[in-house]
């Protein structure tokens, strides 16, 4: 039975002060490492252990990735990087602080931004101090200057197409580290989540959740390993 392993990177600096992310190159806090580790060492204790991986170009969640399968005593498998596997990117928001930008632009808006599905924030101005166009890890690729989660969706889902799902297919347990908004697209479309119910589904840091597919990768089961973490889940279809 193919096994899919979502991981969200531990807590970073910038989780840690509240500040919106996006695709700044953000490290993890040692909270964030412990968090990581301690996902590595619940898969190796219940035997789930990746055949291979996949995660983003940003280093909280390679950290994340190579400190997980480090624990596991799995860091010798194969990992594949790749931008489409990036946060989402919050535009105009990137850096400035949660609770302040609820106060200047209201709690009602900033929570649109945040968690509609199909609205995203103001784009960042190019040549502003987070402005990553430059970045050589994006040559060739066109860097948004934000996104709602639909279109994180619409770039993650072509990879998910011709990276991760063969690789399942071949019955493989796959890991995928990642950030909140990259796998719970990859979320909504296992699970079929319509669009005004993924704004309630949330995925902890550091905390694996475990899917069970079948032939063709539609969910059987899934289970957070750290229950005393654990978020609520999506139905499965019966």
């Amino acid at each position: 039975m193919p096994t899919l392993i979502l991981l969200r990177h531990g807590q970073s600096q910038w989780n840690l002060e509240n500040r919106f992310t996006g695709w700044v190159d953000v490290d993890l806090t040692t909270e964030g490492e412990a968090q990581a580790r301690r996902g590595g060492e619940l898969m190796a204790e219940q035997g789930l252990l990746p055949d291979e991986a996949f995660t983003s170009v940003q280093t909280r969640a390679i950290r994340t990735c190579n400190l997980a399968l480090d624990a596991a005593r799995r860091s010798w498998i194969p990992v594949t990087k790749d931008w489409r596997l990036n946060e989402r990117h919050y535009g105009g928001l990137t850096g400035l602080d949660k609770t302040e930008t609820a106060r200047l632009h209201g709690e009602e808006q900033v929570k649109v931004w945040r968690r509609s599905y199909d609205t995203p924030p103001p784009p960042l101005e190019a040549g502003s101090e987070h402005d990553l166009s430059g970045d050589p890890r994006y040559a060739g690729a066109t860097v948004p200057a934000t996104e709602s989660l639909k279109l994180t969706l619409e770039r993650v889902l072509p990879y998910w197409t011709s990276a991760i799902a063969p690789r399942l297919k071949a019955d493989k347990t796959v890991l995928v580290a990642a950030h909140g908004n990259s796998l719970r697209a990859i979320v909504k479309h296992l699970f079929q989540v319509a669009d005004d119910r993924i704004v309630g589904v949330e995925i902890p840091t550091g905390n694996p959740l475990v899917i069970e597919l079948n032939a063709d990768l539609q969910p059987v089961s899934a289970r957070y390993l750290d229950e005393g973490r654990a978020q609520a889940l999506p139905e499965i279809a019966a």
